[in-house]
């Protein structure tokens, strides 16, 4: 058992974090002030290779592991949540989707692009009516001729009027869809600029500002067969996937989080003199930073566990629920004590703790919601669930063959 970080891992977490402090933080407070997605963020993170870091060089990668794509999100969350939320989207849901079940044609065709940065990718799942209930979705896929015809409207996806390239779930099967049979469910690739595709940014957002928020609707949109992404029926396994690589983003992203709440409160709580000696020399402040210190340490190690599990080709889904579950509430009530420490200016945007505060919120909804996250671990507690393999599990990383 090794708990150092390989010398490329650490080269990995210096580049991205100098990255982010040179590219994201000078302008990150206008943005969230103004609500506005910096368009220009996405070719200097393609230029970096961050957009392709996990996937293989014959795919246009760059080549590294899933440990390497964890720290790159701890980093960039480290500065703001919506720089995270690209590769969580992009990468997490979108790329590895299609390295996992994607065809060598379709991977020549939509997976390059993406990890090269040509292309956006964004997975449409939650629907105004479905979130942490995959299976209520609405969405339609009928069969006609050589053809698909999607018809349904998706919400809260991000980067969802940013992207070209869209991951859609859609029932196949429509008398499943009415038991609930989630066999019926199937996963296509939409193009942007298809007939009866549309977009829309949702804006009044509580945290991410920065991010791009919306919705996709799909009115009769033709999508070619060939753009089904595995097989029928195997649209539910797809998500459920997915959604295991999203989480892994989300919880190394969470850690980056605290990891920025606990330099952020050392550094006030140096400075700010109250009752005649610095607030850290108070023992109700220095419990809170005891307390950020040590959840930044566990979510760390539960991310990397998971990150080590997905390399070995590993199912990983208890490990990854679990990493996403500890690390977004403890980055909340990390954010929450850091805001706490600042005092009066922690509830202004002149520090950046209250928008620590307000972005960590979203992260204990999406991509499984707390709620998901226990029940999921209390079932692998007792016994009730148990994880059957899937059609194919996420390549094993191979450095001699990425």
């Amino acid at each position: 058992m090794d708990f150092a970080l390989a010398q490329e891992h650490e080269m990995i977490r210096k580049a991205v974090r100098e990255f982010a402090a040179s590219e994201i933080a000078p302008t990150i407070k206008e943005h969230d002030r103004e609500q506005t997605f910096d368009h220009s963020v996405l070719p200097k993170m393609a230029a970096q290779g961050l957009l392709g870091i996990c996937l293989p060089v014959r795919y246009g990668g760059v080549g590294m592991d899933y440990i390497a794509l964890g720290l790159a999100c701890e980093e960039l969350e480290r500065v703001d949540t919506s720089a995270r939320v690209i590769m969580s989207v992009h990468v997490g849901l979108g790329g590895l989707s299609l390295l996992q079940w994607g065809t060598e044609e379709q991977k020549e065709r939509y997976l390059v692009p993406l990890t090269t940065g040509e292309n956006i990718g964004t997975f449409g799942m939650t629907e105004p009516n479905a979130g942490s209930d995959v299976v209520g979705v609405q969405t339609t896929a009928r069969r006609e001729g050589d053809h698909y015809i999607l018809n349904g409207e998706k919400m809260w996806i991000s980067l969802a009027d940013v992207a070209d390239r869209f991951l859609i779930l859609a029932w196949t099967d429509v008398e499943k869809k009415k038991g609930r049979d989630h066999t019926g469910l199937s996963v296509f690739i939409v193009e942007r600029g298809w007939p009866g595709l549309s977009t829309g940014t949702i804006h009044g957002k509580l945290g991410v500002r920065a991010g791009n928020t919306g919705s996709i609707t799909l009115d009769d949109v033709p999508v070619p067969a060939e753009n089904l992404l595995g097989q029928e029926g195997e649209g539910f396994k797809i998500a459920m996937g997915a959604l295991d690589n999203g989480r892994y983003t989300v919880a190394a992203g969470a850690t980056g989080l605290i990891q920025a709440c606990l330099e952020t409160s050392v550094r006030y709580a140096n400075e700010r003199v109250a009752f005649g000696q610095p607030i850290g020399q108070h023992q109700l402040v220095q419990r809170m930073i005891a307390l950020m210190a040590q959840r930044v340490e566990i979510a760390r190690l539960l991310y990397l566990r998971a990150g080590w599990l997905k390399n070995q080709g590993m199912r990983n889904t208890r490990e990854t629920a679990l990493a996403k579950w500890y690390a977004c509430d403890a980055a909340f009530e990390s954010a929450s004590d850091a805001v706490q420490i600042h005092g009066a200016y922690g509830y202004s945007d002149e520090y950046d703790v209250e928008r620590f505060l307000r972005n960590s919120k979203g992260a204990v909804i999406y991509e499984g919601s707390r709620e998901v996250q226990i029940l999921l671990q209390s079932q692998y507690a007792l016994g009730y669930r148990h994880d059957k393999p899937l059609r194919c599990e996420l390549p094993a990383y191979d450095a001699a063959a990425w």
